[in-house]
């Protein structure tokens, strides 16, 4: 590309956000490309109170930045990958996924008793209070606690952490990635071992317009190939069940030894309901293994829980954020 060309990256303005922004923009400059960072506020940003599922609207955190890149106001963007919509909007393409961190997701716990009690998912009469803002981790919480009382927690990860110390909670629900990329995670977290994360949770994807191939070629050789065949499984497996903020999905692919494992599930929103499946697959024929599992799912029965939940939400496009 053009050296003189300064790329503008777009990036939401939090901690973990601008973590983001700079690693990419640490890496371009080492291939001697030169960037400039613009923060922007999102929506999802300027609305800490009402609950991600109950928005309503599709890219929260994305479609303020879309619009900055659709308008040429800014070149590229980063964004945590599990924030971005299955259907990326017109214009814009996807130009690179950086290696994975962790998928993880913790619990922060006051009490060693409850943590106990909590991450070895067996004690179906556990109470307490557990605070989210995730639909997902709210179902797979009741699928294995029904008596537990789930709180929800909005904001970023500092608003969050002071939220829970300044609560009566038992314990709050983070994703390792976010915490650790920052030096946040406190002693008192751990790994909860049953969780299935959400779709490319851990990953970060960088995209640009599809008519600026300047762009995207300059930010290719940051692509992991094997982390994007991996989230591009568990992306499949969330479209093909038509999902998003207001769908319980999880998906986990790994690759291993020539070998896709990968882990789905859904869940009705109280955690009643739930469909799963584990498959294994060649990596050189995995091309379309999430599509294939989430048919399969479907097929018996999870289209159930889809309808009741758009019915529910009153929404016809269940594809958001």
């Amino acid at each position: 590309m053009d050296r003189s060309r300064v790329l503008k990256i777009g990036t939401r303005d939090s901690r973990l956000a601008m973590w983001q922004a700079t690693t990419v923009q640490g890496l371009l400059q080492r291939l001697g490309i030169q960037t400039e960072l613009v923060p922007v506020k999102s929506e999802g940003d300027l609305d800490l109170v009402t609950p991600l599922y109950a928005m309503g609207v599709q890219g929260v955190f994305t479609k303020t930045l879309d619009a900055f890149l659709l308008s040429r106001k800014i070149d590229i963007v980063v964004h945590s990958f599990k924030d971005v919509p299955t259907q990326l909007a017109a214009g814009i393409a996807q130009g690179a996924v950086l290696p994975r961190a962790s998928e993880k997701d913790l619990l922060v716990f006051k009490e060693p008793a409850f943590a106990e009690a909590f991450l070895k998912g067996e004690d179906s009469q556990l109470s307490g209070t557990i605070a989210t803002g995730s639909v997902r981790r709210k179902a797979q919480i009741l699928q294995k606690f029904p008596l537990l009382k789930i709180e929800n927690l909005r904001g970023n990860v500092q608003t969050r952490m002071q939220k829970l110390h300044h609560h009566g909670w038992d314990g709050a629900i983070f994703a390792a990635a976010g915490l650790e990329r920052i030096g946040e995670r406190p002693v008192n977290a751990s790994a909860i071992p049953w969780m299935l994360p959400a779709p490319a949770q851990g990953a970060i994807v960088v995209v640009a317009r599809t008519d600026d191939t300047t762009a995207l070629e300059a930010v290719r050789p940051l692509n992991d190939v094997h982390t994007e065949k991996a989230v591009q499984i568990e992306r499949d497996f969330l479209s093909t069940l038509m999902g998003g903020c207001s769908t319980p999905i999880s998906a986990y692919a790994r690759i291993k030894d020539g070998q896709v494992l990968f882990a789905g599930s859904i869940l009705s929103p109280d955690g009643r309901q739930k469909f799963e499946c584990r498959e294994v697959a060649a990596l050189s024929s995995c091309q379309d293994l999430g599509i294939t599992a989430a048919k399969a799912l479907l097929d018996q029965g999870a289209d159930k829980i889809v309808r009741q939940i758009k019915q529910e939400t009153g929404s016809s496009d269940a594809q958001k954020s």
